[in-house]
């Protein structure tokens, strides 16, 4: 399966759409073709290699000619697109965007999605942007689309209508249901018609998903702001799928819980993790960090399957301090793995083995096993492991049964 995933840290808008589906391989002729397919005045498409902030991006630009000699309302748009020889989905799509966008310049205006008018030449490169986007997208054939949250910018923006607030009030429209995020420059970052047709698009939104990449494509945005790359990222690839990422590894979802903890006694750190683990957390980690008004602090984390989610959060609501928890769902891949058991002068040492492909591994024995042993011996720890590990190479691989392990 093909999927495109939009990374929107500058925002998104028609141009910055068509310039990054061009630098990750669409053919720029093959989209000036298909674009003929619709009537869309007259018109020039460009493309050209340029560099927002420290990247280098392609920018595609509509240059009207000739523009519709009055303003044209959505019913004239769509009997446009109805009529064109563009492909059935795209002709869908297109309609789905440009109703999108008259409802939300509808609920800006306080007007009905009819008594919308899209002005003369604007609407040229409204049509261009919006139907080459979509296009683009079935030429390259993709299947499934994702999202990041969206930067719209900040500030104000100068309109026919006077100074309005960033985002304007038809993206705020449109905004709904999708995370945003206001960061970067004071200027416009996210466009009606790239939120228009990203919500038309995007099935998902969040970061980048578990995917193989065999394109990144850049798009440039209009403004150039040396401080600021003005462009849209996209990733083009091949869904990964969880039995795909089992044949270089193991696939699995597990759920992070944490907490920031500043006011906890230290000694009770070791209780916590121990309880955690018990209560089924398959890891646990403490990072140092500075809170408000600058006092230390501890991140408390632990990664626990979604069936154990609620009892290590309720050890750690229990146990600490502190007076809730975040989570939030993770993929992670992880080797397969066996525990094979070698014989050491002071005992039985259990021995985690990773197979990392092509005849390839990785070992490391089990501390708790060394420890105990070290602790009986009066030997060093550290010589117990070493001891376990040159045990472990003379037996060779060993069996050759799997075990599911975590990392």
């Amino acid at each position: 399966m093909t999927r495109l995933h939009f990374d929107c840290f500058s925002g998104i808008s028609g141009d910055m759409i068509l310039g990054a589906l061009v630098d990750a391989g669409l053919p720029f002729q093959e989209l000036v073709r298909g674009l003929k397919a619709v009537r869309a005045g007259g018109y020039v498409l460009r493309s050209k290699q340029v560099r927002r902030g420290g990247l280098h991006a392609t920018k595609v630009d509509v240059v009207v000619r000739e523009g519709f000699r009055a303003p044209l309302s959505l019913q004239t748009i769509q009997r446009t697109i109805r009529a064109s020889r563009l492909p059935a989905p795209v002709k869908d799509r297109s309609l789905d965007v440009f109703e999108r966008l008259a409802q939300a310049e509808g609920i800006a205006h306080r007007v009905s999605p009819t008594k919308v008018q899209f002005h003369e030449v604007g609407v040229v490169d409204s049509i261009v942007d919006v139907v080459g986007s979509l296009l683009g997208c079935h030429l390259l054939g993709v299947e499934r689309i994702t999202a990041s949250s969206v930067n719209l910018g900040a500030g104000m923006i100068e309109t026919a209508h006077g100074r309005l607030p960033v985002p304007g009030p038809a993206v705020a429209a449109l905004a709904r249901k999708v995370p945003v995020y206001s960061a970067g420059p004071v200027r416009e970052l996210t466009t009606p018609t790239g939120m228009a047709v990203l919500t038309s698009l995007a099935q998902d939104y969040g970061p980048l998903p578990l995917m193989r990449p065999m394109a990144v494509g850049y798009g440039a945005g209009t403004s150039d702001t040396h401080e600021w790359p003005n462009v849209l990222r996209v990733f083009l690839g091949e869904a990964w799928t969880v039995a795909q990422a089992r044949a270089s590894g193991e696939a699995e979802t597990v759920v992070q819980i944490e907490t920031n903890l500043d006011d906890l006694n230290p000694q009770a750190y070791e209780t916590v993790v121990d309880r955690l683990f018990a209560a089924g957390a398959v890891d646990v980690t403490l990072t140092p960090v500075i809170m408000k008004q600058g006092r230390p602090g501890i991140v408390l984390a632990a990664l626990a399957s979604r069936g154990q989610v609620e009892a290590v959060a309720g050890v750690m609501l229990r146990e600490t301090t502190t007076l809730g928890v975040r989570m939030q769902e993770l993929q992670r891949v992880i080797l397969p793995r066996r525990m094979q058991q070698v014989r050491t002068k002071g005992g039985a040492v259990r021995v985690k083995v990773a197979d990392t492909g092509a005849g390839g591994m990785k070992a490391a024995p089990e501390y708790q096993d060394c420890k105990r042993i070290a602790e009986r011996t009066g030997l060093p720890v550290r010589e117990v492991m070493e001891e376990a590990m040159r045990v472990f190479r003379r037996q060779g691989q060993g069996r050759k049964g799997r075990v599911r392990g975590h990392a």
